[in-house]
């Protein structure tokens, strides 16, 4: 009973250290949905802006901004020398705080450290003789797997966070043409744009909010452009940004530029459409063959089976 003990201590070390990070998420997502609430009844309309913050960054500090200075205070520095791409990676897939990859590296750190621990831990409380190698590698996946699973995490939110803007582009670019048609400039056609798009497309509001925010701040539209574009991590977009900042560089018809770009966006949405439909048949071939082919071939094949069984058997016998 004493030899278990560090190793108890250690589970519940790494129990209590999950269980807080994850009342940590919650506590943080309540609060950021009532400080949104809380602004919403303060003034009034809905507003994608709202949910995006001044042109610093300068939000309300929560409790990962809090959590990550006390960590940094101590003696850790989560700065990291790929930290542009890494910047880069989170804004791609939605994370577009400031500390965001200073979050990221302590997330890491944290997983790397405590999936390795719990499995060693369970495996010496589960009472099995395991060998040296054995631990060995348990540890090692259990750290490459805390390791790179933040990484495939935000891979695939950044996967269906550029699904959705895709998807919901286009109808942003007929809005617009809308609006640049009845006499709106450029800039307030995005703010209306956003606007209307807040409920049925809201990563599509946001990222007009953000737009319109950095123009009220100052910043040239080319500049905001090129912002939009880079955070926006789709290749359609940076070419709507590009072709924009031409349009307002060389004095051709924004109307018409939009109206071109919106057919061609649409265009590829459906290529994409028809693409995914002509890949059916052969994913569904797969699971067709693996199933039903060897039912298939054993109903074909068991009545030959029993004829030459009954067959033989006799004859080898001599019945």
């Amino acid at each position: 009973m004493i030899d278990l003990l560090p190793a108890r201590l250690a589970l519940l070390a790494t129990v209590f250290a999950g269980v807080a990070l994850l009342a940590l998420g919650i506590a943080t997502m309540i609060g950021g949905r009532w400080t949104v609430r809380k602004r919403i009844a303060a003034g009034g309309a809905s507003d994608p802006r709202i949910a995006v913050g001044s042109l610093r960054g300068g939000r309300s500090e929560g409790a990962w901004n809090r959590l990550l200075r006390f960590v940094e205070a101590r003696g850790l520095s989560l700065s990291d020398s790929n930290e542009t791409e890494i910047a880069r990676k989170l804004a791609a897939a939605g994370f577009t705080r400031s500390w965001a990859p200073r979050a990221f590296t302590l997330i890491r750190l944290l997983l790397t450290l405590a999936l390795p621990a719990t499995v060693l831990s369970a495996l010496y409380l589960s009472g099995r003789s395991m060998g040296l190698l054995s631990l060995y590698l348990g540890g090692s996946v259990a750290g490459l797997a805390g390791l790179y699973l933040p990484n495939l995490y935000v891979s695939a939110r950044a996967d269906r966070r550029r699904e959705r803007l895709v998807n919901g582009f286009p109808d942003a670019l007929d809005l617009l043409l809308v609006c640049v048609e009845a006499g709106l400039s450029l800039d307030m056609a995005f703010d209306r744009v956003g606007r209307e798009m807040l409920a049925s497309r809201p990563l599509v509001a946001q990222m007009f909010g953000e737009l319109v925010t950095q123009l009220r701040a100052g910043r040239s539209r080319e500049e905001a452009l090129e912002r939009l574009g880079e955070r926006s991590g789709v290749d359609e977009i940076r070419s709507f940004a590009v072709l924009l900042i031409q349009s307002s560089q060389l004095g051709s018809s924004v109307a018409q530029a939009l109206r071109t770009y919106a057919a061609e966006m649409r265009e590829r949405r459906r290529l994409r459409a028809e693409e995914k439909a002509h890949r059916i048949p052969v994913l569904i071939s797969m699971p067709l063959v693996g199933c039903l082919l060897p039912a298939m071939i054993g109903v074909l094949m068991l009545p030959a089976v029993i004829r030459v069984v009954r067959t033989l058997l006799p004859a080898m016998t001599g019945g």
